[in-house]
């Protein structure tokens, strides 16, 4: 591998791309188990690119279940220098409708329970999350969105829910009063994680609704979901098209070394035990 690639973490049918060649499909092993899935590498005109299906092949792993560490290493073991998440979200806001795009550049983590670190000691590291998604790559999507003539929202507060069950009224009301966008089950740990293996990580949101609170809307369900989700995917995939298609150079940023001074261990001193599982997050320090 001479270049760095680009993952995509989101539904199986991102990979329709009109032009898009499948190279081979990747059954990794991680020191945190197994990936959703298969990853999948292929070729769109000089860029090389890693799928992963974040809920399986088959959509049939819940968001409290997905083992996002073992999804962000695995990523990291193929070569990827930056991620671009896709996730169906519902809207905390009038103005933000069905069917339109948010490029997130903040998140609330309200999940639990989830495994939300490499860093389990005893090597223990603390990076930046202040700007969790990459000013870089939000550009480059922006101008993609723009591209696929998609409306699209530049910045966005991502309030990531536990799940899997959608929320209460009093819930929705409450995000709102915070002054949430979006609401999702999904990006957290996933831009942490990101963050700790020094990959570039951004958000493209589809709007699939208004969540709970809009009193002139369906309350949310997996039908009006999907339904909406359906064409925001073929979206997607024409923003992807643009995104390979334009000048979008892998630059170098502050995300691909957030551990240059977030370690807090003399990595040398430390025995295999300790570095085996971090191994392909920290051999540059070694």
């Amino acid at each position: 591998m001479s270049t760095p690639r680009t993952g995509i973490i989101g539904g199986s049918g991102l990979y329709h791309i009109e032009g898009l060649d499948i190279i081979e499909h990747f059954d990794l092993d991680t020191p945190w188990g197994k990936p959703s899935a298969a990853l999948m590498l292929a070729r769109f005109h000089d860029e090389e690119i890693v799928f992963l299906p974040r809920h399986g092949e088959h959509h049939g792993i819940p968001p409290h279940n997905i083992n996002y560490r073992a999804n962000i290493y695995a990523m990291k073991l193929m070569g990827v220098s930056r991620i671009i998440s896709i996730s169906a979200v519902g809207s905390l806001r009038e103005d933000i409708a069905p069917g339109d795009f948010i490029l997130v550049d903040q998140f609330v983590d309200r999940t639990s329970d989830r495994e939300k670190t490499f860093f389990d000691g005893p090597v223990v590291a603390h990076v930046s999350m202040a700007d969790p998604t990459c000013a870089n790559l939000q550009t480059s999507l922006q101008q993609a969105c723009q591209s696929a003539a998609i409306t699209t929202h530049t910045q966005g507060t991502y309030l990531v829910m536990q799940g899997p069950q959608f929320s209460t009224r009093a819930e929705s009301e409450l995000y709102r009063q915070w002054g949430m966008d979006i609401i999702g089950m999904t990006n957290m740990p996933e831009a942490k994680l990101a963050r700790e293996a020094e990959i570039c990580y951004a958000t493209v949101a589809m709007c699939t609704d208004y969540d709970c609170w809009h009193q002139d809307e369906e309350d949310v369900s997996v039908s009006s979901v999907i339904e909406v989700m359906q064409a925001n995917v073929q979206k997607a995939q024409t923003m992807l098209a643009h995104f390979f298609q334009q000048a979008s150079h892998h630059s170098r940023c502050e995300c691909q070394s957030a551990l240059q001074h977030g370690i807090f261990a003399d990595l040398k001193a430390c025995d295999d035990d300790a570095i085996l599982p971090i191994h392909a997050l920290v051999k540059r320090f070694l």
